[in-house]
């Protein structure tokens, strides 16, 4: 069974397609807000810092990658624990970017046009006119900023995605239908190489927030890779204190049973 993950536009009813698909499926449910949450308990963030992190624009001078990259490793960590599960149905706005590479995820992207949007911002939110075309306007653009600073991808582009539904031609219970059973059928059926790609994709990624967890390996270049418990660790540090910390710190991790480390020393380090 195809993990899914629905991309929701700010009121354009993602949300309720989400929980209508792990109903018909009885898949087992996760928003984006809740593996937030997780994340900051498991790695000693806090819930606004993350969500800074994902969300707010910086200042062109501050725009360096490095540690809102820590931050999506920490959350990429958290979804891909709940993804070796085998089925999940996840609903934020980029979780298509976070499992990027998994054959066995079906990527799908919930749309509805503006004045849908709208009218639901004011009915859900209580704000008026004005204001909800100002916030979803401006929820929009920070996210196509975040997607292509992290990523370098424009996050509306189409092929980014598996299936598109309008919901503004296509009823709730319709598209869930649609989702449901295109996440049943062989195309997004897991197989053993895409479950070892998951495997090494989730090491990897609780090494990475491991280190960024740690205050001394926090780094803007470090580069992890992960193979049947086999990790690789490459890219530079802030210190030759904080090279001596990598292998320390990635050995602690669970399911590690090998490391190789190519670190050294460089100007990139952005705490």
């Amino acid at each position: 069974m195809a993990i899914i993950t629905i991309s929701r536009g700010s009121f354009a009813g993602g949300k309720a397609v989400a929980e209508q698909v792990a109903k018909i499926l009885e898949h087992p449910l996760l928003s984006r807000e809740e593996v937030l949450s997780q994340a900051a308990q498991e790695y000693g963030v806090s819930d606004k810092e993350l969500a800074s992190a994902l969300n707010d624009r910086l200042p062109f001078w501050q725009q360096v990658p490095g540690k809102r990259m820590a931050y999506v490793k920490c959350v990429t960590a958290v979804l891909l624990d709940h993804c070796r599960g085998e089925r999940l149905v996840y609903h934020g706005y980029v979780g298509h970017l976070l499992l990027s590479g998994l054959p066995h995820v079906l990527r799908v992207r919930i749309i509805a046009d503006m004045e849908q949007r709208i009218r639901s911002a004011m009915e859900q939110a209580k704000l008026g006119r004005e204001q909800a075309i100002s916030y979803i306007q401006n929820v929009d653009k920070q996210r196509a900023q975040w997607a292509r600073l992290l990523y370098g991808v424009d996050w509306e582009e189409p092929s980014q995605y598996d299936l598109t539904l309008n919901l503004s031609r296509i009823s709730t219970e319709n598209a869930a239908q649609l989702v449901a059973r295109l996440a049943t059928s062989d195309d997004f059926k897991p197989t053993p190489q895409s479950l070892k790609q998951l495997e090494d994709l989730s090491l990897a990624s609780r090494v990475w927030a491991a280190m960024a967890r740690n205050s001394e390996t926090r780094s803007a270049s470090l580069n992890v890779a992960a193979n049947d418990g086999y990790v690789v660790i490459t890219g530079s540090v802030g210190s030759t204190r904080a090279i001596d910390m990598v292998p320390r710190v990635a050995r602690g991790v669970e399911g590690v049973r090998g490391l190789q480390c190519e670190v050294g020393t460089g100007t990139d380090w952005y705490w």
